[in-house]
């Protein structure tokens, strides 16, 4: 079954986020089927903000590792594509498929000035467009999963501004559609049916459960870096518990109940 294919399973296609070569194993090591990675993670692991913060070198050299320790397939949260034109994002894209990355996530946001804002649909479409068409020139088959941050940024009209927006990114050459922030069951079932893109929800709070999830349209469940950030918060509570307690004994706690 290729990358593609996995979106189309009993249950959503559950994706592995991680930051390092360390959290791919452990996400391989679970039996996860498909592995993404987390641009904030990465950026934050290597001390950026993100938000396309850190040089797309960078980005790559993490990617290379997460290759050279797991052999699941792979897909790449590229933000905005690390690139100012079309040419340079494909450029970008066909130096991770090379690496044998599946598939890579694309923002129609960015950060600007401190804050993140929606880009032009229609100039968005016609980049990706572009893209697309470079991509098939080289034959280089990437899945390109179209982040679209409607919700994410409170749209006044979040739910036809998805459906537009997946429409147009749908023909323009999209594989798939991911709505950050997207919980609502009514709104997920209409988007999936408008836009008959394969729909990718991303963990929240309050989002259903994912036997719900299938049953009103969503492909595929990508966990954003929630993990990194309670692996991080669990770190800090680990070193503040030496520093105060002045004791390493915390951290043998399981061997002594053995």
């Amino acid at each position: 079954m290729n990358f593609a294919e996995l979106h189309n399973q009993h249950q959503p296609l559950l994706i592995a986020n991680v930051w390092d070569a360390a959290s791919a194993v452990a996400a391989q090591k679970a039996g996860y089927q498909v592995l993404g990675t987390s641009s904030a993670a990465i950026a934050y692991t290597l001390g950026y903000e993100d938000g396309q913060g850190m040089p797309f070198d960078e980005l790559f050299y993490i990617v290379t590792r997460i290759r050279a320790v797991s052999n699941l397939p792979l897909s790449v949260d590229m933000e905005a594509g690390y690139g100012d034109s079309a040419e340079e994002i494909a450029t970008n894209f066909r130096r991770l498929a090379q690496t044998g990355v599946s598939g890579v996530n694309l923002e129609d946001s960015r950060v600007m000035n401190g804050g993140r804002q929606l880009d032009d649909v229609s100039d968005f479409s016609r980049n990706l467009r572009k893209i697309c068409t470079k991509l098939k020139s080289k034959n280089c088959n990437l899945f390109l999963n179209i982040r679209t941050d409607t919700y994410l940024l409170g749209h006044e009209d979040a739910l036809q501004e998805t459906i537009f927006r997946g429409q147009s990114y749908k023909a323009a050459g999209a594989d798939g559609l991911f709505v950050p922030c997207l919980t609502s069951e009514k709104d997920i079932s209409l988007i999936a049916e408008a836009t008959e893109l394969p729909l990718n929800v991303m963990c929240m709070p309050n989002l259903p459960s994912f036997d719900r999830l299938k049953m009103v349209g969503v492909s595929r469940v990508s966990m954003g870096n929630f993990v990194h950030s309670a692996m991080q918060s669990k770190l800090a509570d680990v070193m503040h518990a030496i520093r105060t307690r002045q004791t390493f004994e915390g951290l043998f706690g399981d061997e002594n109940n053995r």
